[in-house]
Formats: C-alpha cells, structure tokens, sequence
C-alpha cells in the first residue's frame, strides 16, 4: 500500500505530466493557497523536473483577504489588480507557458462580507484579465486546475469528523478522484481519456441542434451553437501540445447558442462562489437569458454573480456527466466547483469556451455576439445532474432520442 508521501508526491508529479503537460523550456505560474504549501512545493519540484524553465508561486490566504475585502475602500476593490499583475498573466499567454490553479480554500471563507464587495473584486478581475482569459478558453497556454484540502475546506465537507481526520478523509477522497490509489495513475488516466473520447466522437457524429432535460424542478430546453463542437479529456493547444485541465475530469462539454435557451432548471449540488454557498437555486430562461432567480441559501450572492456583466445572465456551456460516475459514487458533496462538476451533468453561466465552438476562437466579443457566443467577464459552473435526470437530443430535422435516462448515458 503506498503512503500518503507516495500518494501526494505521484499526484503532484501527475498534476506536472498529465494535467499541465509541461514542455521543455515553459514557464509555469502557480495561484496557491499557503495551506497548499506542501503539494505545491512538489508541484515545483516535478515541473523543473520536467524541463519547466521557471516556476512562479502566486501565495494567497482567505484571512488577509478577507480583512481587504471587509476594511479596503470601494473605489480600491473596484480597482483592485495593478498593471504590473495583468502583465504577469498576459506574459503567460504571449509565451504560451502554463498556469495551475491550486484549488481548496473553505468555501464559506467570505462569509458575512457583503456580497457586492465580492462582486466589485471579482467584475474588476474579469475585466482586468480578459485577455488571459481568452488565451485560457483559445488554449493559447496549458493550464489546469487541482485540489488541495484546507482545514476549512475539510471540515464542509466532514463536519463530524475533527480537522486531522477531516483533512486526512479528504486527501484520500482526492486521491480516488485522480486515480492516485491506483497501481499505474498514468495509465489510468489514459484508459479514462479513451473512454471520454468515444463519447466525444460520437456527439460530434450526431450533430445534435437541442438538447431537452426534464428532471424534478427543471424543464429545460437548450439549442447547441450551429458551428459547436464537443470537447472532453483533454485539449490540444493552439501550438500543437495536448494536456487535461481539470483534474480529475469526467465531462464533456460544448457551447449552447446565446438565444437559445428556454425553461427553468434546478441545482443539484451546493455553488460555491465569492466565497459562499449558494444552495438550492433555480434559473429560468427566455430567449437565452435569465428572467429570474431563486436560492435558499446565498440569493443575494447568486445576485451579485448575475450582475457581474450582462454576458452572466446567459449560459456559456453546456457538460454532460453520467451520474453513475466516480466522484457521484463515492457519496461526498465536496463542496468545491472542480469536484462536484464532475459528479454532475452541469451548466454554467458567463462566457462560452471558444475553443468549443469551430473558428470560435480568434472572434472577438462583438464577433461573438453576431454569431450568439455568450461572451462574459466570469464564467460559473453550476450542477444539475440527478438520478432522475432525463435528456433527449434532438436532431436538425425534428427527431429526438434518448441520450440520458435516470441521470446515466443512454447510448
């Protein structure tokens, strides 16, 4: 049986060759929480490993954050990311390097900050890296998103359990989800990227102009982007090199078009955004775009994440995910948006993923808008996967099929 040092050391190296896909000679940015210290210093390590030229750690911490949030002056919050930093991340995109999102602060860490102050942070942020957003959704640069458990995190999630066990019970939770536990995670991970691929070649064949989700509390009905194109696995960059974004990953995903959404559709799991949780919520849709909105806990959060621009107020993606899928298996609601996406058949408000959309990717927002791309300064995945969860695609000519039943694939 590996130890935990094996375990964390074979996922940080995975995160390195599989995730990132690192090449000799680029450079790769880290945004890591500081209770992240430990798996990002070997993040480090593998990277330079593996030919990476320079590693830099972006360190942040929910507390000191919180206390900018709560004490900074608005004017300082609506303009909040100096040049210096934007041309940090733009030099990533123009050099086509790498970028790790190391994911895992307490998703209740802004709790009791007014929900504007959140949203002045994160509307000047979407704006102020739009361009480093743009090469992320282009695939201009490898970038990937991996977990690391807080105590805060931990305990959200096991709450009766104290914050030893709690942190322990969630590391072997990550583990299982990106095959760590595994003889060969490496090999798995390729056998799994096969699988996600003949469902990806296969909806690509079909050609599917709608897709029609019923479930309890949602009624849904989506038009797929005429040009879209079904993405899952991994990506190829617009430089030629192939890496995985998300680990772990069991979607696929493609663009919906802007105008073409309509009914009401029910979340599943707990959104945890801006630093709260937004739980049981609806949208409903008209022509594309959000007519209303309901949320038992955390409305005026979901509030704020609508008014960011007017590109949140309509769907940017569109991801498929059996729930007869690992991550749903196991039981736990994590809490966190990389893990409980992929336990979910899920949407998300803001801008679309260019590079799933033919041609899409060198369109710029008014182009986008004349061919109904969602364009937007955010992007936030919600799930809404359930096991009574029923899908038919419909076809250019009128004809439906079944292409999920009781929330699993049905083809």
């Amino acid at each position: 049986m590996k130890s935990f040092e094996e375990k964390l050391d074979q996922y940080a190296e995975l995160v390195v060759k599989v995730g990132l896909s690192i090449q000799e000679g680029q450079k790769l940015l880290i945004n890591s929480p500081i209770e992240a210290a430990e798996f990002t210093r070997k993040v480090t390590k593998h990277a330079y490993e593996n030919g990476c030229k320079k590693v830099i750690v972006d360190w942040t911490d929910t507390q000191t954050n919180r206390i900018h949030y709560m004490s900074a002056k608005e004017e300082v919050l609506q303009d909040d990311l100096q040049q210096w930093e934007i041309e940090k991340y733009n030099s990533i995109v123009d050099n086509h390097d790498c970028f790790l999102m190391v994911t895992g602060n307490d998703p209740d860490a802004y709790k009791g900050v007014p929900s504007e102050r959140m949203m002045f942070v994160q509307k000047n942020r979407g704006e102020k890296l739009q361009s480093f957003s743009a090469g992320q959704l282009r695939g201009d640069i490898h970038w990937a998103i991996a977990g690391s458990p807080s105590v805060g995190w931990a305990k959200s999630v096991f709450p009766e359990k104290n914050e030893e066990e709690a942190v322990e019970a969630l590391w072997d939770a990550i583990f299982h989800t990106v095959r760590v536990d595994q003889v060969d995670p490496v090999s798995a991970w390729e056998d799994h990227v096969k699988v996600l691929t003949e469902k990806v070649d296969y909806l690509n064949e079909q050609k599917f102009k709608t897709l029609h989700y019923k479930s309890e509390g949602t009624d849904l009905s989506i038009d797929l982007h005429p040009d879209h194109t079904w993405i899952g696995g991994g990506h190829n960059s617009t430089f030629g090199t192939y890496y995985i974004p998300n680990l772990p990953t069991e979607e696929v995903f493609t663009t919906p078009r802007k105008y073409g959404v309509n009914g009401k559709v029910t979340s599943s799991k707990p959104l945890s955004a801006m630093g709260n949780l937004i739980d049981n919520f609806s949208l409903t849709f008209k022509d594309g775009k959000v007519v209303e909105f309901t949320a038992e806990k955390g409305y005026d959060t979901l509030k704020q994440l609508l008014s960011i621009d007017e590109g949140m107020g309509y769907l940017g993606e569109v991801a498929l995910v059996p729930y007869d899928s690992p991550i749903s298996n196991s039981g736990i609601i994590f809490n966190n948006t990389l893990y409980d996406e992929n336990a979910s058949c899920h949407l998300a408000i803001g801008t679309s993923i260019t590079m799933s959309v033919k041609g899409g990717g060198d369109l710029s927002p008014e182009q986008m808008e004349e061919k109904e791309i969602n364009h937007s300064r955010g992007h936030t995945d919600f799930m809404i996967g359930s096991a009574d969860l029923e899908i038919d695609a419909e076809y250019g000519d009128g004809k439906r099929i079944p292409l999920f039943r009781n929330g699993n694939w049905a083809i």
